[in-house]
């Protein structure tokens, strides 16, 4: 059994590695956070975020003693392009939800987000040992819910017509992945990587397993 540690200092990817934030990267929530494209993605409200709003926001939920917030950096540059994070964890019942923004739009539809998701779900259920990891995301939000759906979440409920957009309502969608879920689909992805030719270009990258954590989680 592996200790489960909700705080890890970083989780590396093949193209993205997670850390935890620091003080300085509330200058990038301030700009990520007042722009309208992306105030509209991921808010209930209509328009950006106040500079003090994102001040406090950025002290409760990124860095404070209970969050599990996580900086997107791009492996090969350190760039710094988003950031991700759990919340509501539930250790009796072994849930959490799962949030993430990629603030730099032009890193959006590259992939960074699919791989800081999946790194994410390892870390959930492999050293956490949780059973569930639930997400929420705008209908017309194609983009994000794709990406989710690729990292193994499915949509298993909605809120009709929960949110004002663009001059209608839109459902709000309700996602989760299941631990059985995704190691179902790692297995499946480890299968079709083991098929292709050995000269092939495809980058496959399986994850191996990993001993990990099947217990209930921390709180």
């Amino acid at each position: 059994m592996v200790s489960p540690a909700w705080h890890p200092e970083q989780l590396i990817g093949s193209r993205v590695v997670l850390r935890r934030h620091t003080r300085a990267n509330i200058a990038a929530f301030r700009r990520w956070y007042s722009d309208p494209e992306i105030s509209r993605l991921t808010r209930y409200q209509d328009g950006p975020m106040r500079l003090d709003e994102i001040e406090r926001f950025f002290a409760a939920r990124v860095i404070g003693p209970d969050s599990l917030a996580m900086a997107i950096h791009v492996r090969q540059t350190d760039r710094l392009i988003g950031t991700c994070a759990f919340s509501q964890l539930d250790g009796d019942n072994g849930s959490t939800l799962f949030h993430i923004t990629i603030g730099e739009k032009d890193a959006w539809g590259k992939g960074y987000g699919t791989e800081a998701t999946t790194l994410m779900l390892e870390h959930a259920f492999l050293q956490l040992g949780l059973h569930r990891v639930g997400l929420s995301v705008f209908a017309f939000n194609e983009r994000a819910i794709r990406a989710y759906q690729r990292t193994g979440f499915t949509i298993e409920g909605r809120s009709r017509e929960a949110i004002w957009r663009d001059g209608r309502f839109w459902d709000e969608l309700s996602m989760s992945v299941l631990e059985s879920e995704w190691r179902a689909l790692r297995r499946a992805q480890a299968a079709s990587a083991e098929s292709v030719p050995a000269e092939s270009d495809d980058p496959g990258d399986p994850r191996p397993e990993t001993a990990g954590s099947h217990g209930r989680p921390v709180r």
